[in-house]
């Protein structure tokens, strides 16, 4: 079994800080608490960044300053957002992957989210997808439904992408996948061989379906995109100590934690370009 990989997915499009004071909205403070969660166990920061009002933005220019900071002082993997927010433009949410990140996120399909529509059409995903191609940037397959799985290797089956493909699977938004263990067995085993797969589980469904990740030989994101409370009716102190929580059922558990440049060998990362 591969050693674990933990992503922590710090701010994303809609949580605000009247869910969780203690959410990071500045680029400064978004570097400082990625940071932290790598030197806690998390090999991955999954990112979205905000403007100067605290909304959620594509913008390339506040990417990198972000991406500058977290870089100076830590080797942790930096994958860029592509899902941005619903009521972004196709040309917007893929404005980061110019900056050649080590991963992008790339959702496989539409879904209700809440209620909005979070719409994906097979030639955004095509233009996306032939995007991270040239620029050198791995993704990382967002799956929010079953379908989604499929449509992936429809890319591998264009020449597109090429296996073995790395999965998201977030379960739990309302309007997606539910969060129940079941859904994830189902998820897993739709899968070719080879392919390496995260859980993202968003609320109550994020530690029990963290869990089953550890035990299953997948790898576990966690962070205030997904989930904002420690246990119920008790907000988190900060992304790091939800870090510290899957780092510590891994070990009672046995499992070891990947550093970043073990989770780049799991990836299959070495060779890419982090330069921004």
């Amino acid at each position: 079994m591969d050693k674990l990989i933990i992503t922590v997915a710090l701010v994303g499009a809609e949580t605000s800080r009247k869910d969780n004071p203690n959410l990071p909205l500045t680029p400064r403070e978004i570097a400082d608490e990625a940071i932290h969660c790598a030197e806690k166990g998390a090999s991955i920061i999954h990112l979205h960044v905000r403007d100067k009002e605290g909304n959620a933005t594509q913008s390339k220019s506040i990417f990198k300053e972000t991406m500058d900071l977290i870089k100076k002082d830590s080797n942790v993997i930096i994958q860029t957002s592509t899902g941005g927010a619903s009521w972004m433009t196709a040309e917007e949410r893929l404005q980061p992957v110019e900056l050649r990140p080590e991963m992008a996120t790339l959702t496989t399909g539409t879904v209700n989210f809440g209620e909005e529509i979070f719409s994906n059409s097979m030639s955004n995903i095509e233009t996306f997808a032939q995007a991270m191609v040239e620029q050198g940037v791995k993704p990382e397959i967002e799956v929010f439904e079953v379908g989604m799985v499929n449509n992936a290797l429809q890319l591998v089956k264009k020449g597109i992408l090429q296996l073995p493909l790395h999965f998201d699977f977030v379960m739990g938004v309302p309007g997606g996948i539910t969060g129940e263990p079941r859904n994830l067995l189902h998820l897993v085993e739709s899968l070719p061989p080879g392919c390496t797969w995260t859980v993202a589980g968003i609320g109550r469904s994020e530690l029990p379906l963290a869990t089953m990740g550890i035990v299953m030989g997948g790898h576990v994101r966690v962070g205030f995109e997904d989930n904002v409370y420690y246990t119920k009716g008790v907000l988190a102190d900060s992304n790091a100590q939800l870090v510290e929580r899957v780092v510590r059922i891994a070990g009672e558990l046995g499992r070891e934690i990947a550093t970043p440049d073990q989770a780049r060998e799991i990836l299959g990362l070495h060779g890419r370009s982090r330069a921004v």
